[in-house]
């Protein structure tokens, strides 16, 4: 199922550059902001400082290579405002993560960073499908998460007409979705099939509405998933890419006519892969952590910062200027290591969805009684499974057989597990520090 190309005349400047074009834009981008980093954040100057490193002395986009990373408790650090490159009476929108682990991450923008952002956003919603008089849904979280003003401003600079309905209150927004005709949606997936399940439960069929194209982010998705999503919807499911630390929605985003990672606009953000223990720059198509530098930011530009998302560079190919990142494999922080395996809750959300009987709703509860790790996934069943025992015993073989860990399978009623309006969440750890 493909969808419909871009056509050259919709596409930016940005996504039509060859390759030596951006290497030589990139280069150029790169030394301003070292530069602006290191004359005006003191955490930089003092990190460059650390390892001898002067803004004179980056040459070539190898040399960046040398800088030192940048991690979350850098920026927690330098709570509020202490990575601003720009006086603050110059930030006109300030963004910032929960702080549920520890102090907030704040980020600061400029006019023209929101600029870049609405235009970026705008170039991911086309590379999806969505065109000028699309009606919009977003679902996203609006407030101080990035989502959904990220998204609200970029389907408006698309030309979009946008319904801001934010997250919740889902029997409304199947209500929205039906009433104002959307044809394209922006929400979490796993918040998007809590929609569709409402729709079911009302006896609506998903099919028959007026959605076309899914744009799912924030939490990692599989390919399973969009299968599960494609067939009970008959939409275009695609996927984007972004964190507040460096914009938030629209670093990287999927093209609808080929479905095949998500093309980094590197025009904006310099992407990078290395080894997440030894740090270590890998080559294109070593999988690895996701390490960005932004090239355009003024109020908030961060150097090397460890995304800790796993996934690997590959070639363009719908841009074939600008590389593509596969779909996150999962987070260096939210492994699950089982007796010794590592385990990620994508690896069990692909096995969930080749089991028939059971739904994308799930959750892993890890335990250590008698000082061993024991994982249960716990697992909605579809309405009608009729044999419970036996979906939950095939489950647990193909993941010993698929992930290599021993798990308990848990097949619990519908709508057992609690939803979550924004992000899933996966894992319950419950073992003993």
């Amino acid at each position: 199922m493909l969808g419909d190309a871009c056509p050259l005349e919709l596409r930016d400047a940005g996504e039509q550059l060859s390759v030596d074009e951006l290497r030589s834009r990139q280069l150029s981008l790169l030394q301003a902001t070292v530069r602006r980093a290191y004359e005006n954040v003191p955490h930089y100057r003092a990190a460059l400082e650390s390892v001898g490193f002067k803004p004179g002395d980056l040459q070539s986009l190898e040399d960046l290579s040398r800088l030192p990373f940048t991690a979350k408790k850098d920026l927690r650090e330098s709570y509020p405002f202490g990575m601003f490159a720009v006086p603050r009476a110059e930030v006109v929108r300030v963004h910032a993560s929960s702080g549920t682990t520890g102090q907030p991450t704040v980020v600061g923008y400029t006019r023209r960073d929101l600029d870049n952002w609405a235009d970026l956003m705008a170039r991911s919603i086309r590379a999806a499908g969505g065109r000028a008089g699309d009606v919009c849904h977003v679902a996203y979280g609006y407030g101080l998460f990035t989502g959904g003003l990220g998204a609200h401003y970029g389907a408006e600079r698309l030309g979009c007409t946008v319904v801001p309905v934010s997250g919740g209150m889902t029997e409304r927004q199947v209500d929205l979705i039906r009433d104002f005709g959307a044809r394209i949606i922006m929400v979490t997936p796993s918040y998007f099939l809590s929609i569709v399940d409402e729709m079911e439960a009302r006896g609506l069929d998903p099919r028959d509405t007026s959605l076309r194209i899914g744009i799912f982010g924030a939490e990692p998705w599989t390919e399973q998933m969009r299968t599960e999503v494609e067939e009970r919807t008959g939409i275009h499911a695609v996927d984007i890419y972004g964190l507040s630390e460096v914009m938030g929605p629209g670093v990287a985003q999927e093209c609808v006519e080929t479905k095949d990672g998500l093309h980094i606009w590197e025009d904006h953000f310099y992407p990078e892969i290395i080894d997440p223990v030894t740090g270590e720059v890998l080559p294109d198509g070593s999988e690895g952590e996701l390490v960005f530098t932004t090239l355009t930011k003024e109020a908030f530009p961060v150097l090397r910062y460890r995304t800790r998302d796993l996934t690997r560079l590959l070639p363009g190919t719908a841009r074939p200027g600008l590389r593509r990142m596969e779909k996150i494999t999962g987070r260096t922080d939210d492994m699950m290591i089982v007796r010794g395996v590592n385990v990620f809750p994508t690896q069990i959300e692909e096995q969930i969805l080749l089991v028939e009987g059971l739904t994308p709703h799930y959750l892993c509860i890890l335990t250590r009684p008698n000082r061993l790790d024991e994982l249960t996934v716990q697992v909605e069943a579809a309405p009608g499974l009729a044999d419970r025992a036996s979906a939950a015993a095939t489950l647990s073989r193909r993941i010993k057989d698929r992930v290599g860990v021993t798990a308990a399978v848990d097949v619990v009623d519908p709508h057992a597990l609690e939803r979550s309006l924004g992000k899933a969440k996966r894992i319950k750890d419950l073992r003993t520090r």
